[in-house]
């Protein structure tokens, strides 16, 4: 039985708008698991950040509770959120947050100091993170303005990870990202996940989604259904001499990800997508 990471229960999101109130979640009663890869989907304006950033603390619901493991933490203020944030969950965005005037490498290191970790430990595991989303040691001293989309974006992942959270939340990881380098993101957000960090993804792409084993869809803040694909299988890039078995490993791959295709379609034609 899968363990219950994250739990809300009546989690509701309203504001004021020209003097009309603006009901932007409603009602969400939602269990997230250890170890998924979870993914949010829904038409513009159906709430997706704004549920993402209502589960990790960095927005504050109107009603309802949010427990993570066995804290309450949408009774936190914000300095305890803030305390949370940094010891529990890690961040990536469509836009890439790293300081301009510091290395990668310095961008790592100052989120690790915060949580007060001795600092040689710290550089251990940067190191170990970089080496796991291909950035070289010479990349790593250079400045945010110096390196490319995708090295900035692995760069990004790489300091969300750095104090090992329980939950990495993505919003839109992929979105300002060409196709080539779009994958490249994705394949380290589904490595590590296979190496069981759980991830909430919000995307409006199919490629992206495909990725995750459950999918969440959002209609006018409330979750109309969930679609669960199990889990990705990537072609592995194995060369055996036998020409034929290569063939066989790969055509297996790509026949799963043409059926996740083919299911989560299906699962959002159903919901009106």
């Amino acid at each position: 039985m899968k363990k219950i990471l994250l739990k809300t229960e009546n989690l509701s999101k309203s504001f004021s708008s020209g003097g009309n109130m603006q009901h932007v979640l409603k009602n969400i009663d939602l269990e997230l698991y250890q170890g998924d890869f979870t993914v949010i989907m829904g038409a513009s304006g159906a709430g997706k950040s704004t549920l993402l950033y209502a589960l990790s603390g960095m927005d504050t619901p109107s009603l309802g509770t949010i427990t993570f493991g066995e804290r309450v933490i949408s009774g936190m203020n914000q300095d305890e959120l803030a305390v949370f944030r940094r010891n529990h969950c890690g961040f990536v965005f469509q836009q890439i947050y790293l300081i301009e005037g510091m290395s990668v490498m310095d961008n790592v290191l100052s989120a690790g100091l915060l949580v007060g970790r001795d600092r040689k430990a710290i550089m251990t595991k940067a190191k170990e993170l970089f080496e796991a989303v291909d950035i070289p040691e010479e990349t790593q001293k250079k400045f945010p303005t110096q390196i490319s989309g995708g090295e900035a974006q692995r760069a990004g992942m790489v300091r969300a990870l750095i104090n090992s959270p329980e939950i990495l939340f993505a919003d839109e990881p992929t979105g300002a990202l060409n196709s080539k380098t779009g994958l490249d993101v994705l394949d380290t957000l589904t490595s590590f996940n296979e190496k069981g960090q759980s991830i909430v993804m919000v995307t409006h792409d199919m490629r992206s989604a495909r990725r995750g084993n459950r999918i969440l869809y959002l209609r006018d803040g409330v979750i109309l259904g969930e679609c669960d694909l199990g889990r990705y299988v990537r072609p592995e890039e194995v060369r055996p001499a036998d020409g034929n078995a290569a063939r066989r490993t790969l055509g297996n791959a790509e026949s799963d990800d043409g059926a996740r295709q083919e299911k989560l379609a299906s699962f959002l034609a159903e919901m009106g997508w």
